[in-house]
């Protein structure tokens, strides 16, 4: 059943008819993983894909000085380990999940099976990868030509929210510091923009990860300041 839930979920087998995920499902093999714990490393022979069930990685690469840039944080549907499969080539990155979770992994002669038997599975993977590529190309574009406030504005704006009276509320997924790493800044800067956006009046930090924004129009206009 875990398999079977896993390949149902997932956008990457969503165009199989259920008959074929259950196939997919019975080459599937079930993994779990544990807050903190590395699913691989840079340099690492990664001959896999790994489809997130539950559960986020974070995909992050190390400076020469130790510093971790966070490149990105995948959640259940996403995949990781797909640069080995369509390259040959080995990853320049870190995956460490970032709380207890579940993945499907396959293996990539078992993943060459699929798509040769399935295209679909093939077309949604690039898709995925261009989507990607397409959301590291806007976040180069801001880091080049915006500040640490428009980019923490895109980024609260980007978050899930709900209506609090007049208020859209959004939660943290990361810790703080994480959050900095992903915007490209420094926890310190992080935390100068957050009180000066709520001394202004444009958000309500409530302490922990919640916060609620308090003035949309001019978060907005923050986001799209150069």
């Amino acid at each position: 059943m875990a398999e079977e839930l896993c390949v149902q979920r997932v956008p990457l087998f969503r165009g199989l008819s259920h008959e074929e995920q259950l196939q997919v499902g019975a080459v599937a093999r079930p993994t779990r993983v544990g807050q903190e714990e590395q699913v691989y490393a840079a340099g690492a022979d990664v001959s896999q894909l790994m489809v997130v069930h539950t559960g986020r990685i974070k995909i992050s690469r190390i400076s020469p000085d130790g510093h971790e840039q966070i490149v990105r944080v995948v959640g259940p549907g996403d995949f990781v380990g797909e640069t080995a499969f369509l390259t040959g080539g080995r990853p320049d990155h870190f995956a460490t999940a970032l709380e207890p979770g579940s993945m499907c992994v396959f293996r990539h002669r078992e993943l060459s099976a699929l798509i040769g038997e399935h295209p679909s599975i093939g077309l949604r993977m690039l898709e995925g990868v261009s989507r990607r590529l397409e959301e590291t190309e806007a976040r180069l574009a801001s880091v080049i030509s915006g500040d640490v406030t428009s980019r923490l504005a895109g980024y609260l704006l980007s978050l899930p929210g709900r209506r609090v009276g007049p208020d859209l509320v959004v939660e943290l997924p990361l810790a703080k510091k994480d959050v900095a790493s992903l915007l490209d800044t420094t926890p310190e800067s992080l935390s100068r923009q957050l009180r000066r956006l709520a001394d202004s009046g444009v958000l309500d930090v409530r302490g922990g990860r919640r916060i609620a924004v308090t003035d949309v129009a001019a978060l907005v206009a923050l986001s799209s300041d150069p």
